[in-house]
């Protein structure tokens, strides 16, 4: 029998390496994102960080090669976002630039392929600490009889046996805390936990020398329970780090894996993620999540959109509705064309937005950054002159390193480092389950720190807009409005498209002018929908008009009424902030009579109308130049580059996709309560992370003096650092108890409005 596979080609050891090493690359390279402004954006895996000292460090080095805009390190998930000047950046330099600091990365997309549900990482802290703790119980046991009296020979065979138990028990248990100390000194740099090896390494050595030379003072059992101690402070904060990974694999988990894609020919095709395209046609059946962002074209349902709204409450949808991807299709199977392809889904941007949270770069991350790159020299150093002076004092070398030991374990900065990102952590977790998504730690911070509100008025302290008194009108040019309509997200758009009974016709070449409209071809012929004076460009008929008009180049006009509601909590929220003191302002690109007519019902005496985006811009740069700091609230497209040149931003989910790309905060639910309960968040994060750094500051300046003094010993001190770290993640836990945002009314999906 011949043919294929009769006898199959073999490869040497080295050409499979080439292979693997080709394979690699191939998907580092896949790995790498097209941005809008044609930059590359990419996630990598680091599975050996462990401190903000390694942050510090990573970005560091990362930042300074040319190739590379910006890079954050994000030490919860453990995973670098790197941008590249260019898309076509091979990332594989990264990488090596990463090995070669002793930080082995790889595409964080193949570290969750390789990734089982278990977690290993907290099995093997747990294992470490079960041999720790059954080894610490035993030698105790031995020591008891020490203490109480035991001398001579008895003496000398409790200290072999406790020496018997304890190094095979520090030589497991110490593993975590060995490899990255060894991996450390390797590479040529310190970490945290340098000084912890070093300490417990001594204390065991030290007692192994006093076993053997028959002396009264061996210290099994303190090494041995410091270890099980610092075993139980590293789980818990695994533990803590997990819970905030669980938020982002939690929401991967609502993503399929592919979708029916009807072919031209009607047939259905099974087609994963990755080849689904804008435009294409795909069908969701019943209890299916909605893979990528779509807008129905056929058919009818009610849907579960709790993951945007925060309310389980089904709510029904049908042709012209926008879905996110991650929604739930409850009661009818719906055709609908694709808008974004997966990674420029919803679902994607908030899991983006969710694993960044810890990514900012504030003045108290900064601080503890570098309280972090400070520890290790700092504490060698007073672990030193310890040990000479006490040396110097006592003549006994055994007494000096005990003492020394204790400093060295005293002085661990885990309190420190944890003050921010742990109450980060916490309050994006918290964010989050409100249904309010946050950028990056730092925004928490400038948040925290507004003394002025600007907010956008359509789409943003409105919402359910209504179209009415169009008329009859031109049926070629009804069709044309609604082709326009449905290529934005404006809500004047969606009102007009939602006012239109016939269906679109063919639209070429759209395009939409950020703050004027949108405008395309239909058979060969120029139509524009939006401002007035816009469309009179191409349409004299179209001049004079206040209300929106879509034209045909040198055809009619059709003009189209608004009817405008409030946003949910609009009222709250503008009184929540003049009650703080908080100056409150409006700049909209309506025309003055309706955007006066909802400052009057909110209240709102500074009221800016006829503003084009670069006028947005210059009002905020004119609050910037004069010291204060502005908080922006936008949605649509003519808003990103005025919510991205704010001192902190926030979007809709609604908002156009570069609303939420240029804003630090999207809200999910449709109250505006969102903003100031965001606002709160974010004045009791920073309460609670100065407390933080008052309770690990005023611990270390207690306990290195009585640790250099003598008073502390190695077990003790083993306690007293655990016992700051959990006080320190206690503080922040109490964000839990922030106040939910009182319920909403349930909107339609796309965001219009449902009556009662």
């Amino acid at each position: 029998m011949s043919g294929i596979g009769t006898h199959p080609q073999t490869c040497s050891g080295d050409q499979l390496q080439v292979s693997s090493r080709e394979w690699r690359e191939a998907e580092a390279r896949a790995g790498v994102r097209l941005l809008a402004n044609g930059q590359g954006h990419c996630v990598l895996s680091i599975p050996d960080l462990r401190c903000g000292g390694c942050v510090a460090k990573i970005e560091r080095t990362l930042n300074a090669r040319a190739d590379v805009v910006t890079a954050r390190v994000n030490l919860t998930l453990k995973q670098a976002v790197v941008t590249f000047a260019d898309a076509d950046t091979d990332p594989t330099c990264v990488i090596s630039a990463l090995a070669l600091l002793g930080y082995p990365a790889i595409p964080a997309d193949v570290a969750q392929q390789d990734e089982d549900d278990t977690d290993d990482v907290g099995r093997g802290l747990l294992r470490a600490i079960a041999v720790a703790g059954f080894g610490a119980m035993n030698i105790m046991l031995l020591s008891v009889a020490v203490w109480s009296g035991a001398a001579g020979e008895t003496r000398d065979t409790f200290h072999l046996i406790s020496a018997l138990i304890a190094i095979p028990v520090v030589a497991y248990a110490g593993q975590p805390f060995f490899r990255s100390a060894f991996q450390a000194l390797r590479m040529g740099r310190l970490n945290m936990d340098v000084p912890i090896a070093v300490a417990v390494v001594l204390a065991l050595a030290l007692s192994l020398v006093e076993t053997m030379r028959g002396g009264e003072q061996a210290f099994f059992d303190a090494a041995v329970t410091l270890l099980f101690f610092l075993l139980s402070g590293r789980y818990l904060d695994h533990l803590m780090r997990e819970r905030a990974r669980s938020a982002v694999s939690g929401l991967a988990r609502l993503s399929p894996r592919g979708a029916m894609l009807r072919q031209p020919d009607g047939t259905l095709t099974y087609m994963p993620l990755s080849s689904i395209t804008p435009g294409a046609i795909i069908t969701i059946g019943l209890d299916e999540r909605v893979p990528v962002d779509v807008r129905i074209i056929s058919g009818s349902t009610d849907l579960d959109r709790s993951l945007v709204t925060g309310e389980a409450m089904p709510v029904p949808a049908g042709f012209g509705d926008t879905l996110e991807a991650g929604t739930l299709n409850l009661t009818g199977v719906v055709e609908a064309e694709v808008l974004r392809s997966a990674d420029g889904s919803f679902l994607a941007q908030m899991m983006r937005m969710q694993s960044e949270a810890e990514t900012g770069r504030g003045t108290y991350v900064r601080i503890a950054d570098r309280a972090a790159q400070l520890y290790a020299p700092v504490v060698h150093l007073l672990s030193l002159a310890t040990f000479v002076g006490w040396f110097l004092a006592t003549g006994e070398w055994h007494t000096a390193i005990f003492i020394a030991i204790s400093v060295l374990i005293i002085t661990c900065p885990c309190a420190l480092g944890l003050a921010v990102p742990v109450a980060h952590v916490v309050a994006s977790g918290r964010l989050m389950r409100m249904g309010i998504l946050m950028k990056d730690g730092s925004a928490l911070e400038r948040l925290a720190e507004i003394d002025r509100v600007v907010f956008d008025k359509t789409g943003t302290l409105t919402m359910g807009t209504a179209a009415i008194g169009c008329g009859p009108g031109d049926p070629a040019l009804r069709t044309a409005a609604k082709a326009l309509a449905l290529k934005t997200v404006h809500p004047a758009a969606r009102a007009i498209a939602m006012s239109i009974a016939e269906q679109p016709c063919q639209l070429d070449d759209a395009i939409e002018v950020p703050g004027f409209g949108i405008a395309g071809c239909v058979g060969g012929r120029a139509v524009r929908l939006g401002r007035a004076d816009w469309v009179a460009d191409i349409c004299l008929q179209a001049k004079g008009k206040a209300s929106p008009v879509c034209a045909f180049a040198d055809g009619p006009a059709m003009s189209f009424d608004l009817i405008e509601t409030l946003r949910p909590g609009a009222v709250d929220a503008i009184s929540s902030f003049a009650e703080a003191g908080i100056p409150v302002a409006m700049l909209s690109g309506d025309i003055a009579a309706r955007a006066n007519s909802i400052a009057n019902q909110l209240d709102i005496a500074d009221v800016r109308s006829d503003e084009t985006p670069a006028d947005k811009i210059a009002a905020l740069n004119v609050l910037r130049d004069a010291g204060h700091r502005a908080l922006m609230v936008g949605d649509g497209l003519n808003d990103a580059a005025a919510l991205a040149a704010a001192h902190v931003s926030m979007a809709p989910s609604s908002a156009s996709d570069a609303g939420r790309t240029a804003a630090d905060f999207i809200f999910l639910r449709d109250g505006l309560d969102a903003v100031t309960a965001a606002w709160h968040m974010a004045r009791a994060t920073a309460r609670i992370v100065r407390q933080n750094f008052a309770l690990a500051i005023t611990y270390n300046c207690i306990a290195i003096p009585l640790a250099m003094a003598g008073l502390v010993t190695p077990l003790i001190a083993a306690l007293a650092m655990s016992g700051s770290s959990l006080l320190v993640i206690g503080n922040a836990l109490r964000l839990n108890r922030a106040a939910k945002p009182r319920p909403m009314p349930m909107p339609r999906a796309g965001g219009m409005e449902v009556p009662a």
